[in-house]
């Protein structure tokens, strides 16, 4: 019996309206798990939840040690700005254009993995074992997003992270450091030649950071960036300030580890740093790798991501691609085309459907 695949887009637009209308703000994203669930059980696919991520594993591969992909994309949002001309929590359509928080990032990407993943499940047999994860937590990288089930899933060959990349294919991501730093001095009076001035202490390692340039260039990625972001000192106009902390916003490439960059500035500025997390480390994916081949076969460029995603936490080879486009996340009056998230579902189709890992 022929897979009915109008149905499951018409059914993917009708989840994605959902979705919208469900607040789903990080670390809230309860009831869109629920949708997600009950939609996942509509279609006779078991699943599996540990707080508000939701997972399952396709049954109709054959073979011992076949390798496994995991298709995964994020259900929580960022909150609404307050520029916003509609509802953000009520999905509005103009013709093709549907306007909502979180329609592009990444509801698009959330209702076509779905729907590729049941369209695949009905496939007689698959050549690779396929996992299904949607989670929560992405826009804060928490700690009990796609992290806490990694353990869970087993081991992993390939990763495809949906994402508004207009179904270009990301081959590289930057990593994210952000560090906490605070000068210490020694309080005097400002108008006397007594104390040690904190903020000069700073303005001295903020002068080192703004001035650095990193030496390994990335084909992909560029140059990993330092930015300071944040300063804060003093009490009052005539205290020398003995305290002076600064945020300091770096996006590592792939030929830097965090930890390593970290280290390195330690031994370069004089203010005690304090990472906020190791984890988010830049990505990269072997551009022979077959994945990558099929997409270019199927007429997908490639290009390196400057935005953050949830391949930061993943130690194998990841892709990420999604229908969408990342200019829209995180703007008022976010939308996706209706017809996007049809030829999305077209396009991971025929990425996917008979994929060979050897051959791609």
């Amino acid at each position: 019996m022929p897979i009915d695949l109008q149905g499951l887009k018409t059914k993917a637009i009708e989840l994605l309206k959902c979705l919208v209308n469900t607040p789903s703000i990080s670390r809230e994203e309860d009831k869109t798990a629920d949708l997600i669930v009950d939609f996942l059980c509509e279609h006779d696919i078991p699943t599996k939840r540990k707080f508000n991520n939701v997972w399952t594993i396709s049954t109709n591969h054959f073979g011992v040690g076949v390798p496994t992909i995991l298709l995964n994309s994020h259900h929580d949002t960022v909150r609404a700005s307050e520029n916003w001309h509609t509802d953000p929590f009520s999905a509005t359509f103009e013709g093709d254009k549907l306007i909502g928080l979180g329609s592009n990032d990444a509801g698009a990407s959330i209702v076509s993995l779905i729907s590729v993943f049941i369209y695949l499940s009905l496939l007689p047999h698959l050549p690779y074992r396929l996992i299904l994860a949607i989670t929560g937590e992405e826009e804060v990288s928490g700690v009990k997003g796609v992290r806490s089930i990694l353990p869970e899933l087993g081991f992993i060959d390939l990763g495809i992270v949906g994402e508004p990349t207009q179904m270009q294919v990301a081959m590289a991501e930057k990593g994210l450091i952000v560090l906490d730093c605070l000068a210490r001095g020694k309080t005097g009076h400002a108008a006397i030649d007594e104390g040690i001035n904190a903020l000069y202490i700073a303005l001295d390692d903020i002068e080192w950071l703004r001035n650095y340039r990193f030496e390994r260039v990335s084909e992909l990625l560029g140059s990993s960036k330092l930015s300071v972001t944040q300063i804060k000192a003093g009490i009052q106009h005539n205290v020398v300030p003995d305290l002076c902390s600064f945020v300091v916003d770096i996006r590592t490439n792939e030929y830097y580890t965090n930890k390593e960059v970290i280290a390195f500035i330690r031994q370069k500025i004089r203010s005690e740093t304090t990472p906020r997390s190791y984890h988010l480390n830049s990505s990269r994916i072997d551009p022979e790798h077959p994945i990558v081949k099929k997409a270019q076969t199927l007429g997908r460029k490639t290009f390196g991501s400057a935005t953050l995603s949830d391949q930061s936490v993943m130690d194998f080879p990841t892709i990420k691609m999604g229908p969408g486009d990342s200019l829209r996340s995180h703007t008022s009056d976010e939308y996706v085309m209706c017809s996007e998230v049809e030829q999305g579902i077209d396009l991971y189709i025929r990425l996917l459907e008979g994929f060979d890992f050897y051959n791609g």
